[in-house]
């Protein structure tokens, strides 16, 4: 089976999109697939040239729509090389290549699937700094993005939590079949003592992730000092991320300046990364919207608790495996969560703590992610159209 993945970008610095492509086909070398992507890149640039498979790379498209002048042709000239076709994420020049192509097409068609990644959240049409996109993504929809996600044989969701939520987003939304193939990331490195704790000799708890008002960082450093007025002695917390020197930065600054317990760290990588998550006591997401969070799977990866909001969708799978707490993405609900977590005695906690590794072994692997993804494809390809494989 012949798959072509076709996405914006394969840049690591661009988010979780380009990371699941990258590791879904490497997580699939033994599943008797040929893969290869189609991008919008700049062929010459490291990440590109170094990539283990075939990586036809354009050069950069145009404006946030990246629209590129070659990639209507290119598809259609290579159509025919393909048994399958994987559209990675929505509102780009990418979707309405691909169905024109396919609809032009006067010759066997491959399985088209597409895989919004989180993009049909209706936490985007809903939040209040985005009415303007909002309004545009309507127009965007009827015109481009619904002929996609209907005309396509399947959507890909990473959780059970996205594909309900994109139902409730856009009017006319009919897909002929959903999968829940689920997104996973590879095992994380064994904990050595050269991975440094980030508060050497004080217990705490950790926030990981960009500070913007999405993570919900205000509502944690709201409730954080509010249980410290009720308890005697609790873990410092730190917020290792980037996003300081902006407006929503600053005024965490600024709520956060009267607490000597409180530590910022900026962005961490690598071993200091790895070290600040196998240090910590728990790891705290109260985010508004989260599609799937790979800092909270990497948390329980390593064996932490995490205690995350409703508003992040895998908390379905985290609830269920016994993995942490969920509450609302409310001032009240992050600190629910964390008086929840106080008064747990020493078993609870160490119980939880254990559940976390199943709940990503069973949920959050890469490779069992790409098993259910050629299996889910191989079966709808059998039942529908009989593709010899």
């Amino acid at each position: 089976m012949n798959i072509l993945h076709l996405v914006s970008t394969l840049d690591p610095q661009s988010g979780g999109v380009a990371t699941a492509v990258h590791s879904f086909i490497i997580a699939t070398e033994n599943e008797g697939v040929k893969q290869e992507v189609l991008c919008l890149d700049n062929p010459l640039e490291s990440y590109i040239r170094n990539k283990p498979y075939v990586v036809h790379a354009l050069s950069p498209g145009k404006s946030a729509w990246k629209y590129h002048k070659d990639l209507l042709k290119w598809i259609t000239i290579n159509l025919q090389k393909y048994d399958v076709i994987i559209v990675h994420g929505l509102w780009q020049y990418q979707s309405y290549a691909i169905v024109k192509a396919i609809s032009t097409s006067q010759k066997t068609q491959p399985l088209l699937f597409t895989m919004p990644h989180g993009m049909l959240d209706p936490y985007f049409q809903q939040a209040r700094g985005r009415r303007l996109k909002a309004i545009r993504n309507i127009f965007v929809w009827h015109l481009v993005e619904k002929n996609l996600i209907n005309k396509s044989d399947g959507l890909f969701f990473t959780c059970e939590q996205e594909k309900i939520l994109a139902k409730e987003t856009f009017l006319g939304y009919r897909p002929k079949a959903t999968f829940n193939v689920g997104l996973g990331i590879p095992f994380p490195p064994v904990y050595s003592s050269t991975m440094p704790s980030a508060l050497p000799d004080r217990p705490y708890w950790l926030f990981l992730g960009r500070i913007v008002p999405k993570k919900g960082v205000d509502l944690l450093i709201s409730a954080y000092n509010r249980v410290l007025s009720e308890y005697v002695d609790i873990p410092n917390l730190v917020i290792a991320g980037p996003g300081l020197n902006t407006p929503y930065g600053r005024y965490i600054l600024q709520l956060a300046k009267d607490n000597p317990r409180i530590h910022f760290t900026g962005m961490l990588t690598g071993k200091a990364k790895w070290g600040a998550i196998y240090n910590c006591e728990l790891f705290v997401l109260p985010s508004h919207q989260e599609n799937f969070g790979i800092a909270i799977v990497e948390a329980m990866a390593c064996g932490k608790p995490v205690l995350i909001s409703d508003k992040v969708n895998i908390w379905r799978e985290v609830v269920e495996g016994g993995g942490g707490l969920v509450d609302t993405d409310t001032g009240e609900g992050v600190y629910n969560m964390l008086k929840r977590w106080l008064n747990l005695n020493q078993g609870e906690k160490q119980a939880i703590s254990v559940a976390t590794t199943h709940v990503f072994e069973t949920n959050f692997t890469m490779e069992r992610v790409a098993s259910r993804m050629v299996t889910s494809i191989k079966s709808y390809s059998e039942n529908v159209y009989a593709i010899k494989y």
